[in-house]
Formats: structure tokens, sequence, C-alpha cells
């Protein structure tokens, strides 16, 4: 069974380190000191003074440095969140991750992206800080975002509100995010070729059946091998990268519209946005509206009574 260890080493242990495995040294990972791999085990020495042992052997190896080395624990959700539809050990899987951000805001863009993380690139993720977007502050989800895009192959699309109301009444929300996430996971497998992901995982949105059904008007659909879960990000860190990513593009987004029209365009879909929403009416009627949100929201009506104010 594959065991991860991480133990903490000094800048002279990990010099240490390095002289032993010194034979043995491959291609050094980005934020790594150096990466070592020997039968059984893959060693990984990280700049934050982490040591990471990967593989079956890696208990027996960590110990050679910590005797207090013990197996990770694995992360784990909540009963109440659990799925039984992943494969055993699907965590450390190579996968594509997909999802979206900016769907349930009213005022700004809806940016969807895949990525494609393996299996050993699953320790330097964990290094970097990749989680659940909405336990990271803007900050540090622009900073992960910036990491990962040196290294991490993925594709994104970004629907600006212009492109997203021509859009929305000939295609429904879901649709529209099936026919992106379709397309992203399509360009990003042509990207990685001839590398084969052993899943995909779709942060879940609608139903598989109504997905998949969905799927047959496009023109490059992905069928297979397609998995489906709530909270994805929880499942795996390919997920948890893709929602970082068109997170930190979202932010920018607003930022960049922020700058044009003069005053905080704010994400979400309450109060603070149907002002900001009467604040554009006043200043540019509908087309300047239709130009930074997504009209079919209830937030316009609220936002036109306010502007008549």
């Amino acid at each position: 069974m594959t065991q991860s260890i991480t133990i903490k080493a000094s800048t002279t242990k990990i010099n240490d380190l390095k002289k032993y495995y010194q034979p043995h040294l491959g291609k050094t990972p980005p934020y790594a000191i150096f990466s070592a791999k020997i039968p059984g085990v893959t060693i990984t020495a990280y700049q934050s003074g982490k040591v990471l042992f990967q593989g079956t052997n890696a208990e027996a190896e960590a110990k050679r440095w910590d005797q207090s080395a013990a197996p990770k624990e694995k992360s784990t959700v909540s009963s109440s969140t659990k799925s039984n539809a992943l494969p055993k050990d699907f965590e450390n899987w190579s996968i594509i991750g997909s999802d979206e951000v900016g769907n349930g805001s009213y005022l700004g863009p809806l940016v969807v992206c895949a990525a494609y993380a393996t299996t050993e690139q699953l320790p330097l993720l964990k290094e970097l800080g990749v989680k659940d977007s909405k336990m990271l502050n803007d900050v540090s989800i622009r900073k992960i975002a910036a990491d990962l895009k040196l290294f991490l192959p993925y594709q994104q699309l970004i629907v600006k509100p212009e492109k997203y109301n021509q859009i929305q009444p000939v295609y429904n929300a879901v649709r529209m995010k099936v026919a992106l996430h379709n397309q992203a996971i399509h360009l990003l497998q042509e990207k990685i070729k001839p590398a084969k992901p052993q899943g995909i995982l779709i942060d879940q949105f609608t139903t598989e059946k109504n997905y998949r059904n969905y799927l047959k008007s496009e023109d490059h659909p992905v069928t297979d091998p397609l998995f489906f879960v709530t909270k994805g990000e929880q499942y795996h860190l390919a997920v948890a990268a893709a929602s970082i990513i068109s997170r930190a593009t979202f932010l920018d987004e607003l930022d960049r519209a922020s700058k044009e029209v003069g005053f905080t365009i704010p994400s979400g879909a309450g109060v603070k946005s149907d002002q900001a929403a009467a604040k554009l009416l006043k200043q540019g009627g509908m087309p300047l509206l239709e130009k930074h949100a997504k009209l079919h929201f209830s937030n316009t009506e609220k936002a036109k009574k306010i502007a008549k104010r």
C-alpha cells in the first residue's frame, strides 16, 4: 500500500539527506530542494523544511531520519458529505478536476476551469496550500493560483456577463455549465496528450443523468471516465486547484470592472450587488448593466427600483 509520510527537517539535516541520496537524485520539482527515487520510495525535500517520503516503503525510510515518523492520516470528509460514488484511493489518482466560480454572483463573469494533477504532483499541491477555495482568503487564492499556473496543466473559460446574457435565453444555466465544463475538459485533454487521466471529477451541479443528456448536443462530448460529487474540492486536489485558479480569475475580472466604472463591483447577489447595479444604471443605463450583470437574476428588478429613488 502506498504511504505518504512527512517529517520536518533543519537545513543541516536536509543537506545530509541530499548527500545520502546523491546517487538517486532526479529532476527537482518546483519549490523543492531535491527529489530522489529509490526502490519503493520517492523522497522530496521542500524549501519549507518538510521532507516527503512517498511509496510502499515510505515509513521504514522516513524512520531512518525521524523515529517518530508515521503514515499521514488521510484527509476525510464528514459522514454527511461522504460519497460512495468514487473508487477506493481516488484521492491519489491522476485526474482532471473541473469546477466553476461566479455562477451565483449577480455581477462579474462565470469562470469554468479544468486542471490536471498527477499522483506525483499531489504532494506539491498540498505543500502550496491547495484546498477548498472557500477556506482561503483572496490574497492566498491569488498567490496559490499564480504558483499553480507555473506548472499545472489547466484550461479555463471565461464567460463575461455580456456574452452570458446573449447565451442565457437559449441555454439555461445548467446546460450552459455542462457545455463549458465539457469544453474545458476536452481542450485540456488535447493539451496533455498523450497523457490519459485515470478519471475526471466534476464538482456536481446537476444529476449525472441530466449532465449526460445535455452532453448529447455537444460537438466533443467527454463521456468517460466521468465522476460526479458535490464539494468535489474535498475529494481531490485537482478540483481544489481548478477552483482556486477560476476564483483568482473571477477576482481579477471584478477588479478590472471596478477600475472601469470607478467604484467597487462586489461578488455575490446581496444588497451590495443591488446597490452597485443601481449605480451602473444611473451611470450608463441598461447597456452598462448588461456589460457587468447577469440580467436574469432577480437583482435586476431590485436595482431598477433603487435607481429610481
